[in-house]
C-alpha cells in the first residue's frame, strides 16, 4: 500500500527464446514510475514459470513480451496455464511484433491487449489502470 491505497502488481516476463529486452525494460521502468509495482522474471520463461510466479506474486495482471514470432503457440499455452490455475480471470496483456490477424485471434483466445512496437507507454499505462480498478 502506498498512501493508504493498494498498489497495482504487475508480472512482467518473456517467454520463449527471445533476447530482445530493451522494450519491456522500458515499459517496467515506466510502470514503476507511474506507481505500478512490477515483478520481471526475466528472459527465455517457460509458461509453467509465468504461472507460478502470478500465483506466488499474488499479481494483478500479466503483461508479456515477445519478439520471437512463437506468440501463437506461447501465449495460448500461457492462457491455459493461468486458467488451470484458477487464474482465468487475470488479465494479460502482450507486446511485441504480432501482425493485426494474429492480434485479434489472441484476443479471442483471452489477451485483453496487444501493443505493438512505438506504442505509448502511456496507453499501456492507461490500459492496465482500467483493467484493475482500486477500490
Amino acid at each position: 500500500m502506498k498512501n493508504g491505497k493498494r498498489t497495482i502488481r504487475v508480472l512482467l516476463a518473456k517467454p520463449g527464446l527471445d533476447g530482445h529486452d530493451r522494450g519491456v525494460y522500458l515499459v517496467a521502468q515506466a510502470l514503476r514510475d507511474a506507481g505500478i509495482e512490477v515483478i520481471f522474471l526475466g528472459l527465455q520463461t517457460t509458461a509453467e514459470e509465468v504461472v507460478a510466479a502470478a500465483l506466488q506474486e499474488d499479481v494483478d495482471m500479466v503483461g508479456l513480451s515477445i519478439f520471437s514470432g512463437g506468440h501463437m503457440t506461447i501465449l495460448p499455452r500461457i492462457t491455459e496455464k493461468l486458467r488451470q490455475a484458477g487464474l482465468g480471470e487475470l488479465p494479460v496483456i502482450v507486446g511485441g511484433i504480432i501482425p493485426p490477424d494474429d492480434a485479434r485471434t489472441l484476443k479471442g483466445m483471452g489477451i485483453h491487449e496487444v501493443f505493438p512496437p512505438g506504442c505509448s507507454t502511456a496507453d499501456i499505462i492507461t490500459c492496465v489502470r482500467s483493467l484493475i480498478p482500486l477500490t
